[in-house]
């Protein structure tokens, strides 16, 4: 038996593929998962730890929702432990998390291979996901000479209505020669916003404007208006890495040395992306 803990990941929509790619890998090698959600409370987190202890699983997973520096519950410390899409305040234990800044470079290279030199991004704050997703992204351009211009990184946060005022801001009142011709958004959800504002400014994609979006969604970015090319967040593959490295450790009695493993984050290409308008 081994234990898995989360934050909010059961309020997630990647919670089932990330939960499956551990919980399938521990049963191949023998190992039944019991699961528990604190709802992000720490207290609840060190109960639920303690608990696991107290049935003497063979190791614990913790898992968080989204990619960000957490403390370490009470007494994870006193078994083989794996953190799968956060990191560890006080960098003691081994995490697996996505490549976010090479995911970045992906989405830039998306554009650039379809034509595109006039490329801004929407959405995201001041998280690591943003910050590593932007740095990617202009990595990538600056190597072709391409900057972006700073007004046209525009942080409005991660739901559809940030995503549409970010669009309508970069879009609404500028001519078509000024404009970017490809929108990279934080996420999925800002993706569809900025397709609204799209849609209400007239503008066609991917013939007048390419978005590419980050996450790939279940049950969302296939089915937008037109479906959504992104980059897609390796959640089942975090879930494997995460008991795989935890069962090497029970095996062989060897904790894991406290490195950060980053997974890459994959292209899924559907129909928002085109070469740029010729006008």
């Amino acid at each position: 038996m081994i234990g898995l803990v989360t934050d909010e990941i059961a309020s997630s929509p990647f919670a089932g593929r990330l939960l499956r790619g551990a919980m399938e890998t521990a049963w191949e090698a023998g190992h039944l998962v019991l699961t528990v959600d604190s709802g992000g409370d720490p207290a609840k987190e060190d109960a639920a730890v303690a608990e696991l202890l107290d049935r003497r699983v063979d190791g614990i997973i913790y898992a968080a929702m989204s990619l960000r520096r957490v403390r370490v519950p009470e007494g994870l410390h006193r078994t083989h432990a794996v953190l799968a899409n956060c990191l560890p305040e006080d960098d003691s234990l081994p995490a697996v998390v996505p490549a976010e800044r090479a995911g970045g470079r992906t989405a830039a290279r998306l554009f650039l291979q379809a034509g595109h030199r006039r490329v801004a991004h929407v959405g995201g704050l001041s998280d690591i996901a943003s910050v590593e997703r932007l740095r990617g992204f202009r990595d990538a351009l600056r190597a072709e000479g391409i900057t972006v211009p700073r007004e046209w990184v525009v942080r409005t946060g991660g739901e559809i209505s940030g995503g549409y005022e970010g669009g309508l801001r970069l879009l609404a009142d500028a001519p078509a020669g000024r404009r970017p011709t490809g929108v990279f958004c934080y996420n999925d959800r800002v993706a569809a916003g900025v397709l609204h504002a799209a849609t209400r400014l007239g503008l066609r994609v991917p013939d007048d404007l390419s978005v590419v979006g980050y996450d790939d969604q279940e049950h969302m970015s296939a089915f937008l208006a037109p479906p959504l090319t992104t980059v897609a967040l390796p959640h089942r593959a975090m879930g494997e890495a995460a008991a795989r490295l935890l069962l090497e450790a029970i095996d062989t009695g060897r904790t894991p040395p406290a490195t950060v493993r980053r997974l890459a984050c994959p292209v899924v290409s559907r129909a928002s992306v085109g070469p740029p308008p010729t006008r």
